[in-house]
């Protein structure tokens, strides 16, 4: 148990066993370890074999509000049931809730492990109350550091710029909301500021238009002034349906004809445009296996070195970059 650092134990009792480990040498069993981790879980009862699913979400299932969340929220469920789990979702927030009462529950229910939705509000701490389970968590909204799925912004930001660059672009303008670039760790404007300076041998073409939704007149105004021969659109906040309806009612008149749109974005599937969508499902699946994973060794609470797995996006052919929206 000490060596597995069970908290029933001491710290005096562990501090003299692991000296006494040391000094016989002790390494060890990968293989034992192994099956002794499995005989464990296989003499509980079925249902204990669960995973808690939580957010910091105002919402009970975040996930049924939104496709991408839905997609991740699938991927865990296929995972976990291949692994031998159930997924248990947990609302933190509801009425009369304390983490303290929710602690018990997870207690009763034999719940070891967390697999974290994120929350709305960036720079949320995660509960000192959870410290005593295994935690994975997707995107950079906890600041908390845990172990945690992120989509791999700043490599996708590259691809892109790479693609419009085989296209013919020389003159590759970006559009970012404020909300996504403090979410996303700076990482998509990083990647074209530094994409710039190595293939066009400056550091910014065409300075960032940030907004924080898509505002008509903002937008034809920068179009028009620095001509951009493509825009890349970081989810403006959800408004790729006011992005679309702007330049196919405003397009021919302000918008130069050779501007090509690609996206960056949550969803873009039946949207018409070119882009790269987050892998919403393989995120959920590599959440589900990294959060096993912790449980298996024993690392529950707040790790000192913790993980991130990046899942890069998938590429979703459209009709808008060879040309602009028609």
């Amino acid at each position: 148990m000490v060596l597995r650092d069970s908290p029933k134990i001491s710290a005096e009792t562990k501090k003299r066993v692991l000296k006494l480990a040391k000094r016989l040498g002790y390494r060890p069993d990968a293989k034992v370890a192994e099956l002794m981790s499995y005989l464990s879980l296989s003499r509980r009862p079925h249902s204990e074999a669960c995973i808690g699913v939580i957010s910091f979400y105002d919402s009970a299932r975040p996930w049924e509000k939104s496709l991408h969340l839905m997609q991740m929220y699938v991927g865990m469920t296929s995972r976990a049931a291949a692994l031998g789990y159930r997924l248990e979702p947990i609302w933190l927030r509801a009425p009369g809730m304390t983490y303290r009462r929710i602690c018990s529950i997870l207690n009763a229910r034999g719940i070891q492990g967390l697999l974290c939705f994120g929350s709305p509000r960036i720079d949320e701490v995660f509960p000192p109350e959870f410290n005593q389970y295994a935690v994975v968590t997707q995107g950079l909204s906890i600041k908390t550091p845990l172990h945690r799925v992120i989509n791999d912004a700043y490599n996708d930001t590259l691809r892109v710029l790479d693609k419009v660059y085989q296209f013919g672009a020389r003159r590759p303008g970006m559009v970012l909301s404020r909300y996504e670039d403090v979410r996303g760790g700076h990482a998509n404007m990083s990647a074209y500021f530094g994409w710039c300076e190595q293939k066009l041998g400056t550091p910014l073409v065409i300075p960032v238009l940030r907004l924080d939704r898509v505002n008509e007149k903002q937008l034809l105004a920068w179009l028009k002034r620095h001509r951009p021969d493509v825009m890349i659109v970081v989810d403006v906040h959800d408004a790729l349906a006011d992005l679309i309806s702007i330049l196919r009612n405003e397009g021919a008149h302000c918008v130069p004809k050779e501007t090509g749109v690609v996206v960056l974005s949550q969803d873009i599937q039946a949207t018409g445009l070119s882009g790269l969508e987050e892998n919403g499902g393989l995120m959920g699946e590599w959440a589900v296996e990294l959060l096993v994973g912790r449980i298996m060794n024993r690392d529950y609470g707040i790790p000192v070195h913790p993980r991130i797995e990046m899942v890069e996006g998938q590429w979703v052919d459209g009709n808008s970059l060879a040309k602009q929206i028609n």
